[in-house]
């Protein structure tokens, strides 16, 4: 496993090589300090361009790359408002078509106020809204969805500057897990609603979203949903607090060059179509459930595993955006950006959430932010049951679970025992791949 996530400081991003292109010309208009954790914002923007296309899983499922969600989280002053620029630059198109869409709507309003009452009113024009307000209320969406599911099926991107806007859109915080849910999974809106048009209002679901929030405010707003799926189906992107530099971060001018190579790539989102088996892709995704699988039973933990399925699944859509990009060929680089977006994501949960997953909790100390332990780092090449039932008892874990640790430890290989010493050594397969 390339990356230690039980480190407080960030697994550091693979330099950015043949294929990633786009991602490179994007990251030179944000300051440094900001530019890895803005690497996974970007993604659901430029994957809900892509519509009309979709993905094979290793599992054999067909995905669209719509049901991205990411959250920035940084302290206030933390130039996450960067984000915002790189949206307003990526989304141009769709600000342009909303713009038309809006005016059809004014249009028609302005049509029924001017008819009598006795005259029979204009319908409502069907529009659809690619890039809607990041205040927009559930009713609003949901109406949205519906249009753009009409008109072909079409994504809806969201950008929330705080993590309180997705009340408005789910439609409070009760329904936050649920309609997070249905979209993370392409499903449908799970209610009919009446208007004054009749009954309606259960379309599929097709929107990616951004979020970006503060650790205090993150923590309040997702600490109820950290058991029930929705928490994994999110991505998280933690910048830590820095040093006290005195610099004004420098950001990008955005002019016409710039505009001019983004829409190149652009263009490939918009125009792809079809059904696709990106086989190398999937290839490593297998590759990285085994190390997920591996990461989870070095540290014993179950958390661990629940969430880096989803994480996985999130990062796979990343891949798949990134093959759209560079013209639909893979290269080993765009590859090195997956792996790292699946222990970023890990990464960043552990730091703002890792107490939480144990007890509830409002604040976080900064011995507290740490990720899953390797326990078998943490022995010597030889060792005894009773070391690592204590190391267990030392991490808050039970006793009980070492003779089973022991036996997955066995069977992965890392470790072989001896009957004639009672003891257990490293494998040298596993001491070269942790070296």
């Amino acid at each position: 496993m390339k990356y230690d996530i039980s480190k407080q400081t960030a697994p550091t991003m693979p330099t950015l090589g043949k294929g990633t292109e786009c991602i490179k010309i994007l990251l030179s208009q944000v300051s440094k300090d900001i530019q890895e954790p803005l690497v996974p914002m970007l993604f659901p923007i430029l994957g809900a361009h892509i519509s009309g296309a979709e993905f094979q899983y290793p599992d054999l499922t067909w995905k669209e790359l719509c049901g991205q969600m990411a959250n920035l989280v940084a302290d206030s002053g933390g130039n996450k408002g960067q984000l915002s620029h790189l949206v307003e630059a990526i989304c141009r198109d769709f600000r342009e078509h909303d713009e038309a869409e809006l005016k059809k709507l004014v249009e028609w309003s302005k049509q029924v106020k001017t008819r009598g009452a006795n005259k029979e009113k204009p319908a409502r024009p069907e529009v659809s809204f690619w890039f809607p307000p990041s205040d927009v209320t559930n009713p609003a969406f949901i109406q949205n969805a519906m249009a753009l599911e009409a008109l072909g099926g079409r994504t809806q991107y969201l950008n929330m500057p705080e993590v309180e806007m997705a009340d408005r859109m789910c439609g409070g915080h009760k329904q936050v897990t649920q309609m997070l849910r249905n979209i993370y999974d392409r499903q449908r809106a799970g209610a009919l609603r009446a208007t004054a048009d009749g009954v309606t209002g259960n379309p599929i679901l097709r929107a990616n979203i951004t979020i970006s929030s503060t650790p205090f405010a993150t923590r309040k707003f997702w600490k109820g949903d950290l058991f029930n799926g929705t928490f994994g189906r999110m991505v998280f992107s933690y910048k830590p607090r820095t040093g006290r530099t005195g610099r004004i971060p420098r950001v990008g001018k955005f002019n016409d060059e710039f505009y001019q190579r983004l829409d190149e790539y652009l263009v490939r989102l918009d125009i792809c179509k079809g059904r696709f088996i990106i086989k190398p892709l999937n290839k490593l995704a297998d590759q990285l459930a085994q190390d997920m699988s591996s990461l989870a039973d070095l540290a014993d933990d179950d958390v661990l595993w629940d969430v880096s399925k989803r994480a996985l699944v999130s990062a796979w859509k990343a891949g798949c955006v990134m093959w759209v990009l560079n013209n639909q060929t893979w290269t080993r680089s765009m590859g090195d950006v997956v792996e790292w977006l699946v222990y970023h994501d890990i990464w960043s949960k552990m730091q703002i959430f890792a107490d939480m997953l144990s007890l509830d909790a409002d604040q976080m100390s900064e011995a507290q932010r740490r990720g899953p332990k390797n326990m078998l780092d943490d022995l010597p090449n030889d060792f005894s049951e009773a070391q690592l039932e204590a190391l267990r008892l030392q991490l808050g874990k039970s006793k009980e679970g070492t003779k089973l640790q022991l036996r997955q430890w066995v069977f992965r290989k890392f470790i072989t025992y001896s009957e004639l010493t009672g003891l257990y050594t490293k494998t040298e397969d596993y001491l070269k791949h942790s070296s």
